[in-house]
């Protein structure tokens, strides 16, 4: 802890460096606390040195000392990790293995504090970095396995030659009736009138407006004009194009659609 510097120019910080001066308390500290680092460190090494004396280097049975974080070395040039090679763990009594953070019974995986270090946290960079291809290597190939599904789901190329008529689809015109819930005409299709207009916006306000987080039926949405059957076809038609820009999530809901409003963070 070192006096603050006074800036010059400034009475506040002059102020406080003359009150610093004057407090004998304050400046002794940093003196204090330079001889309790170098004490901490004379510490550490007796303590290796002791936890180190019953083990020699397997290579030359030289003596072992500490030549960094969780590494032991030998006047030879061998190093090792020290809590590998000679700790057992007191559950199963293996051998321990160094994961990401911490040391593992190689038995049971259970964690077991090692007894050679002293006050730092065991990093294993190698053992991460590989954790972390793998873990990649992994969504990568997730990835590549969820394109190869979307592309042998896809339909083949529809070639239109002629014109499309309804009447040439079985049945088709009495589910769409049937989807909108018209029994009026008796599932006869007689068409949109080109005249009629379609507001996209009027309705995307409309959607919006009774919308909720949880979701709201389709069913349950007020219409906006008298005709109930062709103001079910706009709605539909609108939330096909905000399901589309991502502002609502359409889901089938026991015969009729939920529409839940989705949050536009969410999909920016």
């Amino acid at each position: 802890m070192k006096c603050p510097q006074a800036v010059p120019g400034c009475k506040y910080f002059l102020e406080i460096e003359q009150k610093w001066a004057h407090n004998l308390l304050l400046c002794s500290v940093e003196p204090v606390i330079g001889r309790v680092a170098r004490l901490k460190e004379r510490v550490r090494a007796f303590y290796f040195e002791v936890i180190l004396s019953p083990y020699q280097c397997p290579r030359c049975g030289g003596r072992l000392h500490m030549a960094g974080q969780s590494q032991a070395g030998c006047s030879c040039g061998h190093t090792l990790d020290p809590t590998v090679s000679f700790q057992r763990s007191p559950c199963c009594g293996m051998a321990l293995v160094k994961k990401t953070f911490h040391y593992a019974c190689s038995g049971c995986w259970k964690r077991v504090p090692s007894r050679f270090l002293f006050d730092e946290k065991v990093f294993d960079a190698v053992y991460f970095r590989e954790m972390m291809q793998e873990s990649r290597a992994r969504a990568t190939k997730r990835r590549d396995e969820i394109a190869r599904l979307l592309a042998q789901s896809r339909s083949g190329t529809l070639l239109l030659t002629d014109d499309l008529c309804l009447d040439s689809l079985d049945g088709l015109t009495q589910d769409l009736d049937s989807f909108i819930q018209d029994t009026a005409l008796g599932g006869s299709c007689t068409g949109f009138e080109v005249e009629s207009s379609f507001h996209m916006e009027q309705y995307r306000d409309h959607i919006l407006s009774v919308a909720t987080w949880s979701g709201v039926l389709f069913s349950r949405i007020a219409p906006l004009i008298e005709d109930n059957r062709q103001d079910k076809v706009w709605r539909f038609v609108a939330l096909v194009f905000m399901d589309n820009d991502g502002e609502v999530d359409l889901s089938q809901h026991c015969g009729d659609i939920r529409v839940q409003r989705v949050c536009r963070e969410a999909h920016a």
